[in-house]
């Protein structure tokens, strides 16, 4: 979600609400002559506040859930969640004065600042890396669909490594090549490039196809001119798994900070819960 001219009316809000709160918190600190408790009028009132705005937030995910439901734009949600949201550490500090004390206290305000932290990094990254990608990954994909993309890439330059330089079992080949020339090919072809281009290479792999150049450098010096055009189309296949590898771990990025922020967030809401049972409690 990009933070266009559609958040314009958010912002401004959000900035108003938070204007009028702080003022009214403000206020109550006059007039309560500097005390400040959880447990008041204005001090319930906040919590309830920050709270309610918590389940609001929560609800995002049960409205992506079932997209059918039609209580409200999905848009607007995600603007309501992103602005109101950071309406909730406000109000919760408005709430205990600035001031936490015992364990699960403690614990609530760790999860509100890393719950809202982590909130922000992700419209941050939702912001900024898709326009990055599209400048860096112009060959970007559906996600899905690279694994399928990728073992295509991988038959297509088998496909012309063969038309280069055969199989050691032929006697003719596409491309008329010196015993060592096609020998000192294949050697880099499997050992470096088609290696590099293994869809299931795993985390111990010792080549990428991050920087080839050089690679493909020294095969046009080492090959014959009428190789040259298939060359240019086996770099063309190192540069898209390249940028393939790449669009995989900006989708990482991208949706991998919602690993944490939401375990956090369903923490946040189940302990505030229990802390406001056992304050009314007790």
């Amino acid at each position: 979600m990009r933070i266009d001219s559609t958040h314009r009316p958010w912002f401004w809000a959000t900035l108003t609400a938070l204007a009028a709160l702080t003022g009214s918190y403000i206020l109550y600190g006059a007039m309560s002559g500097g005390e400040r408790s959880g447990g008041s009028v204005p001090g319930l009132l906040y919590g309830i506040a920050g709270y309610g705005l918590m389940i609001y937030a929560a609800l995002l995910g049960v409205r992506k859930k079932v997209p059918v439901w039609r209580v409200g734009r999905a848009q607007t949600w995600m603007r309501g969640h992103l602005w109101l949201g950071f309406l909730t550490l406000p109000l919760i500090l408005f709430h205990c004065g600035f001031v936490w004390k015992g364990p699960l206290a403690s614990v609530l305000m760790i999860l509100l600042f890393a719950t809202v932290g982590s909130g922000v990094l992700g419209a941050a990254l939702q912001h900024f890396i898709p326009s990055m990608m599209t400048r860096a990954v112009p060959l970007e994909t559906i996600y899905e669909e690279i694994p399928h993309i990728r073992r295509q890439l991988c038959e297509e330059a088998d496909a012309l490594a063969g038309s280069i330089a055969g199989t050691e079992n032929e006697d003719s080949f596409l491309v008329e090549l010196e015993p060592d020339a096609r020998a000192g090919f294949l050697a880099v072809y499997r050992n470096s490039i088609r290696s590099a281009l293994a869809p299931e290479i795993g985390r111990k792999e010792k080549r990428t196809v991050e920087n080839f150049e050089n690679v493909f450098d020294s095969l046009r010096k080492m090959l014959p001119v009428t190789a040259h055009p298939m060359l240019a189309e086996l770099e063309s296949i190192c540069e898209e798994e390249r940028q393939l590898r790449l669009q995989k771990r900006v989708y990482l990025w991208l949706h991998g900070w919602l690993l944490v922020h939401v375990p956090l967030s369903l923490a946040l809401i189940v302990l505030g819960a229990i802390h406001a049972v056992m304050a009314l409690r007790y």
